[in-house]
Order: structure tokens, then C-alpha cells, then sequence
């Protein structure tokens, strides 16, 4: 038999990937016996020079991937096609870069994402692979944020996440020239080396992280929030032209108004009402909502498209907005400014004097807002003292919405949707990006007002989806856990109020619990207990309802400049009344319940960045006040300590285990409880604390607390707040009969009842 030259072998890898051990081979050249042997000397040769790696028992050219390989993906280009590198690339040259092909029922694929992928080698493109998802095996190496600190070995990172105590180790070929103090992103590089700690590598230098503007910056790094608009994206915005009136309908006359916050820089919706001239419908009203026509401007499979959905919705911030469109849209051509024709699609709804709709419309339209108008002064002209601008407008628009409001009050109320009551914090900034202040947004009826327009408007979008039988994106929102209910049933009992069991769980019976405890010292915990035990929103072509709200069916329709979802539902809206080719594509319906996980994913991603950011300002703001003592109220109970909610700023404290006192505190879970083991103390959720800061830490925004006292009882503290014997040991831990611990925490409630 003969043995095949090198030449030969080397073509039959490259032509037959998946046929590539040394058994394969010699059956494809049908060698047998003893021949085995040359046959194996010519691989050894051929991985000696380079030609071949051999990977456990197969071979293969080190300059070619195999046709099943892990990949990691890079993200979409400025077209919007998504590529990936592979991770294990032996060639002379750079990786080869890789198309990812993906099918509808694929999984929603991000950066930083790994996979496995089929390849397929292709000729004569900008890319040597396209790539097929076969599954997703996990995550990117992990990643962390925090300052680096120079060491004679390289360096040492101090992660900023509050949570995250472990320092990680930097080699000196590795450290990427970063600075003592500097921030720094590092990407883990290997498990724990000599010293015991995990091994990373810089891969970006941030700065400065005790720079006040970089705190919202380091949140928005720290959750991959894109910030920057590919330079094709802003060329497609800036090319925009505003939209003819063409065949939309004139609503130009219509005396529409915007009402917003004060410091709104974008007004993507505007309202009018009058009373209803049916004389089917007497004291009724007729509640126009106009929407900005965002389906205009950005158009299914564009790049202006692909980087709004990439985006999810907009990210805000103390200092700074994150927007989903280019400001040319946002704060220009999707904004219904004042005497300005601005398209949009509107809705005209008829309610009667209860607030019931019997009847809505959609148009897609153009208008004109006669005012641009902010809720504090909106609220003070309908208290009786209107500025000048408000003074002209309230026979025919500010009466007529409040009107219109007052009806829609009575429907809600008959509803019951959850009404909690949680202030807003208000963190005042100066130019240099410090913390002035720290206050509570005030809350006026105009807000409600403008709420209770945009939830009907929500409402009406999807009964009209629905109707027309098109896909569409709800905003769902279940039940509570029966485990959450049970948690909350538990701070309600403890506080001395009650949550019924054994019935269907309305929002009705949760109002009726936070009606009972409203103006008591136990209604900020009650609200905050509720709030916690709600589930969290989300997208999805399946209508299951909106519990919260107390409604049927709804969808986000009202942000479209904020919100990709309510852009999919203006697109749904377009196609179903036939008013444009700039609707909802048939491959947008078909990836429907991926765009759904994607953009709930991504505002989960916004709230996490803007909680991080608000909880690092709080922290800067208490840095310059420690030693000072402050009031609050238990919000937590954890094994390691307590958590406190300051009155003053809402910030939030950890007052940990060893600043409770010297004796031994166990954790009861099923009461949410901790039990001092020598005194029996209890200490619970809602109870009122005074506690000395001792810790603010900006860079992670944690704050460490310590127990001064609890409900108007000072603490005794021994000496040196040590919990530690007299001999030096461990403080001496009681074991506690279960029996007896639940008739502790009994008689410490009922106590707490008097």
C-alpha cells in the first residue's frame, strides 16, 4: 500500500474537518497493519513544522477552525449583523472574524455572550466563517470595576461593587499601564494564583474614580450601557427631514398641550379633553392623546433601528441621560414642541362622567402643542393662582383635562389598582457634579393626571391590537408568589395588621393593608414590604394581564422615545390600520418573544445603573457627615446585619453584626427577625432606629451604620464594642429551644403592639 505524502494528507483535513483522527485517516487512504506506523511519523512531522495541532486524538491545521467551536460574541456591526471571534485560535495570523447567521427561534444573542457554533468556511467576503448557534455554554469571563493599586508584582484591584470584599491580583505583564488609584475595568485571566487571589488583567483605564461626573460613568460602564453612537447611526439621524402632512390627519387647531417635569428635555406626548356633544353620552368627556410618530423617523432594519433595540430604552441619571435615539430625534424631530407641527399618532377616547371608555380611535396625525407646560405650574393654576402662560388656557384646556381626570379618578378607584405610596428621591447636583441636597419630589395631581392619560392610552393600544388580531408586545405583570405573600403576611402580622388568606389575591386586598396602615409609624414599611413582594414587569407576546394596575391587557404605547417596546406597538399599529410601509415586518413578528427578553433584560440593566449611581451620590453626599447621628427605620434583616432607611436623605445602611452589641444575635428566617442570645431582644423589620454613621464610602456607595437605638431604647454597649470574651475566645452562643424562641418573638411583638 502506499503511503500518502504530506500533501495529500494535509488536503483530506482540509476538505474533510469532521473526519480528522488518526483513524479516519488511515481508512481514508486505507491504511492497515504496520503501515500505521509511517502513517503516524507523518503527523508527528507535519505538527512538528507547524502544518498540524494535534487536540486530544484528532488533527487539524492551526490555521483553520474546526467546523464545532466555541465562540464569543463581539456584538452587531453598524449594520446590525452580528459577529463572534473564536476562542481558541492557534493561526500564525488574527483570528478569523465570524457571521452569525441566526434563526428566529434562537435565544437573543448579546456581547460578551459564548456559544457554540457550526462553521462554515466561506471564500471572497469580509468574514472567513458564518456561524450557527448550536447552544449558548455560558458567559464571558467575568468582569470587574475597580481601583487599581500598584504593587512591586504588578498590581492589586479593589472592586467597587459594595458587595464584592476580594481583591484581585494584576501581574506586571498584564497591569496595561495602569496608574495607583486609577479605575480600571479587568477581565479574570486565570484561577487564584500564589497569594491566594483570583488573577486578572486590565483591559480599560477610566480615570479618576473620586471625580464626581465619573459616578454615573462608572455605573453606566460597570452594566455595558451603550453610550456612544456608532458614527452611521448619527449620519441617519442627521439626515432625517421633518415628516409631511401627506395623508395624515390635521389636528393643527387642536389646542394640545405638553406637561412634563420642569427639566424635561424631551415631550414625546401631549393631551387636550373637552366635554363629549353626543347627547348619547351626557357629562361625559372626550380625551384626546397625541404620541410622537417615532415609526417615522426610525424604520424597521435601519441603524437607527438596530441601535434603538440594542439599547432597549433610555438610562437616566442624576447628571446625565443615556438616550435610546440620537438627539436629533429625541430632543428635536420626536418632540412635540411648543409651535411646532410635529407628527404623531393620536387617540381620541370616549369616557363617560363614571370614567368608563365606551369608545377610542387611533389616526396617525399632525400637531401643533400651544404650550409647554411643567406639573408645578399646571397644579398651582388648577389651585386657583395660574402664572401668565396658564392663565389663558384654562376655560378651554387645563379646566377640561382636570374634568376629564376627576371622571377617569371614579373608574380607577372602582378598579383598584395597587396604590402604593413610595416617595421619590431628588438628588441636587452643582456644575462641578457634587451633591447639594437630597430631597423628596413633590407629587401633585397634575402627575396623576398625566398617569392616569397614559395608562387608558396603554390600555386602548393594546384592545386595538388585540382586536386586529396583530403581535404585539404586552406589559405583564403576575401575581405575587405565594412565598412573597406569605413574607408579607408575616411583617404585616408582626406590625400588627393583617392580609387575609385563603382567597384570590386582589389588589383591592392589598390597598385595604396599606389604607390601614397609612399615617402610622408602620407606612413606609408596609409600602416598602408590598413593593417587595410584587414581581417584576415584563415584555412578552402572551398576554397574562397586569396585576398592579388591575387591567386585562395592556402595552407600553406612550414612550416611544424612550422605550423600544412602545416603538414595536406603534409599528403594530401602523401595519394594522394600513397607514404605511413602515410598520411591523413579518421577521419582526416572528423574533417578537426575543425582542420581549431583550428589552426587559435591558431595563433591568438601566435599573440596576441608575440604583448603583443614586446609592454612590447618597454615599458622597454622607461622606462629609461621619460621626453624626441620624434616624430611620429597619428595612432588612440579614444574617450579617441590618438594614437601615434613613429619614432625612432615604439613603440606605448597613448597620452589620459586630456594631449590634456584644452578645450573640441569631437569625430566625421564617420571622425575619434577629434574637439576641443573652437578652432576648428582637430586633425586626418597620422598628425605629437611631444609629452614628461610621462609614460612607462613594466609590461603592456603601454606608456603615452603628446601633445607637432601637425604638427610643438606648443599646448598651460594653466596652470597646468588642464581642469577643473575657478570656479572648468567642462571645459564649445560647442555644435556644425552638419553642422557646417563637414565645420570644411573640411577646416582643405583642410589646411592640402596646
Amino acid at each position: 500500500m502506499r503511503m500518502p505524502s504530506k500533501e495529500e494528507v494535509l488536503e483530506w483535513i482540509s476538505e474533510n474537518p469532521t473526519l480528522t483522527s488518526k483513524r479516519d485517516i488511515a481508512k481514508a487512504f486505507g491504511i492497515k497493519g504496520a503501515a500505521r506506523i509511517d502513517l503516524k511519523r507523518v503527523l508527528r512531522e507535519l505538527e512538528a513544522e507547524g502544518h498540524l495541532q494535534k487536540r486530544e486524538k484528532t488533527y487539524r491545521d492551526p490555521d483553520k477552525l474546526p467546523p464545532v467551536s466555541v465562540l464569543q460574541i463581539t456584538g452587531p456591526n453598524d449594520d446590525g449583523d452580528l459577529f463572534a471571534r473564536p476562542l481558541e485560535w492557534h493561526g500564525d495570523g488574527e483570528a478569523p472574524n465570524i457571521l452569525v447567521i441566526t434563526r428566529a427561534s434562537d435565544p437573543a444573542l448579546g456581547q460578551g455572550d459564548r456559544i457554540l457554533g457550526r462553521l462554515t468556511e466561506i471564500q471572497d467576503e469580509e468574514y472567513a466563517y458564518e456561524g450557527r448557534l448550536i447552544r449558548r455554554i455560558g458567559t464571558n469571563p467575568r468582569r470587574v470595576l475597580g481601583v487599581f493599586r500598584k504593587t512591586a508584582e504588578g498590581g492589586r484591584i479593589l472592586p467597587i461593587d459594595k458587595g464584592d470584599g476580594k481583591e484581585w491580583h494584576v501581574i506586571s505583564e498584564q497591569v496595561n499601564g495602569a496608574k495607583d488609584g486609577e479605575l480600571v475595568e479587568a477581565e479574570q485571566s486565570g484561577p487564584k494564583g500564589r497569594m491566594g487571589l483570583p488573577r486578572a488583567k486590565v483591559v480599560a483605564r477610566l480615570g479618576d474614580p473620586s471625580a464626581p461626573k465619573a459616578v454615573s460613568l462608572i455605573a453606566i460602564h460597570q452594566h455595558g450601557i451603550p453610550d456612544r453612537f456608532p458614527d452611521k447611526v448619527i449620519a441617519e439621524a442627521d439626515a432625517t427631514k421633518p415628516a409631511p402632512l401627506g395623508k395624515r390627519d390635521d389636528l393643527r387647531d387642536m389646542p394640545f398641550v405638553t406637561i412634563d417635569p420642569a427639566d424635561a428635555r424631551d415631550h414625546d406626548d401631549a393631551c387636550w379633553a373637552h366635554a363629549d356633544d353626543d347627547p348619547k353620552n351626557a357629562d361625559g368627556h372626550v380625551l384626546w392623546v397625541a404620541i410622537a410618530d417615532v415609526g417615522q423617523y426610525v424604520r424597521p432594519d435601519t441603524a437607527l433601528d438596530t441601535e434603538a433595540r440594542k439599547r432597549g430604552n433610555s438610562s437616566y441619571f442624576p447628571d446625565r441621560v443615556v438616550p435610546m435615539l440620537p438627539d436629533r430625534l429625541s430632543g428635536d424631530l420626536c418632540s412635540l414642541h411648543e409651535g411646532v407641527p410635529r407628527a404623531v399618532i393620536a387617540l381620541r377616547v370616549q369616557i363617560d362622567s363614571k370614567g368608563k371608555k365606551i369608545g377610542h380611535q387611533f389616526c396617525r396625525a399632525m400637531i401643533r402643542s400651544i404650550a409647554s407646560l411643567n406639573y408645578g405650574e399646571v397644579q398651582q393654576a388648577q389651585d386657583g393662582h395660574p402664572n401668565e402662560t396658564c392663565a389663558g388656557l384654562m376655560d378651554d384646556v387645563i379646566t377640561p383635562l382636570y374634568a376629564a381626570y376627576d371622571a377617569l379618578t371614579k373608574a380607577r378607584n372602582e378598579r383598584q389598582p395597587l396604590a402604593l405610596d413610595l416617595p421619590e428621591r431628588k438628588i441636587e447636583l452643582n456644575d462641578a457634579g457634587e451633591v447639594t441636597s437630597v430631597n423628596f419630589r413633590d407629587r401633585f395631581d397634575a402627575h396623576k393626571l398625566i398617569e392616569e392619560f397614559m395608562v387608558l392610552a396603554n390600555v386602548c393600544a393594546a384592545e386595538t391590537l388585540i382586536a386586529k388580531k396583530s403581535s404585539l408586545l404586552f406589559r405583564v405583570h403576575e401575581e405575587p408568589s405565594p412565598e412573597k405573600l406569605d413574607a408579607l403576611r408575616e411583617t404585616a402580622q408582626t406590625a400588627g395588621y393583617n392580609l387575609a388568606k385563603g382567597q384570590v389575591l386582589q389588589t383591592r386586598h392589598l390597598n385595604q393593608l396599606l389604607d390601614a396602615a397609612a399615617g402610622s409609624d408602620d407606612a413606609e414599611l408596609i409600602n416598602i414590604s408590598t413593593l417587595r413582594s410584587m414581581t417584576q414587569a415584563y415584555y412578552t407576546p402572551q398576554n397574562f394581564g397586569h396585576f398592579g394596575l388591575a387591567l386585562r391587557a395592556y402595552a407600553h404605547f406612550t414612550s416611544p422615545i424612550r422605550r423600544y417596546a412602545d416603538l414595536i406597538v406603534h409599528r403594530a399599529l401602523i401595519t394594522a390600520h394600513g397607514w404605511g410601509d413602515d410598520g411591523l415586518t413579518p421577521e419582526m413578528a416572528e423574533r417578537m418573544e426575543n425582542t420581549g427578553t431583550h428589552i426587559s433584560e435591558t431595563e433591568r440593566r438601566s435599573m440596576l445603573a441608575e440604583r448603583d449611581t443614586t446609592d454612590r451620590y447618597l454615599a458622597a453626599y454622607m461622606s462629609e457627615r461621619i460621626g453624626n447621628e441620624f434616624t430611620g427605620r429597619i428595612s432588612g434583616i440579614a444574617r450579617f446585619g441590618v438594614f437601615v432607611k434613613l429619614d432625612e436623605s432615604g439613603a440606605d445602611g448597613l448597620i452589620p453584626m459586630r456594631e449590634l452589641g456584644r452578645e450573640y444575635f441569631h437569625y430566625d428566617q421564617e420571622t425575619t427577625t434577629l434574637i439576641g442570645s443573652d437578652t432576648g431582644i428582637v430586633i425586626g423589620l418597620g422598628q425605629r432606629v437611631t444609629a452614628r454613621l461610621k462609614e460612607a464610602a462613594p466609590v461603592t456607595g456603601g454606608i456603615a451604620l452603628e446601633l445607637i437605638s432601637l425604638d427610643g431604647e438606648i443599646v448598651k454597649r460594653k466596652g470597646g464594642g468588642s464581642r469577643r470574651g473575657k478570656s479572648g475566645g468567642p462571645a459564649r452562643r445560647k442555644a435556644t429551644k425552638a419553642k422557646r424562641k417563637s414565645d420570644k418573638v411573640k411577646r416582643k411583638v405583642s410589646r411592640r403592639r402596646t
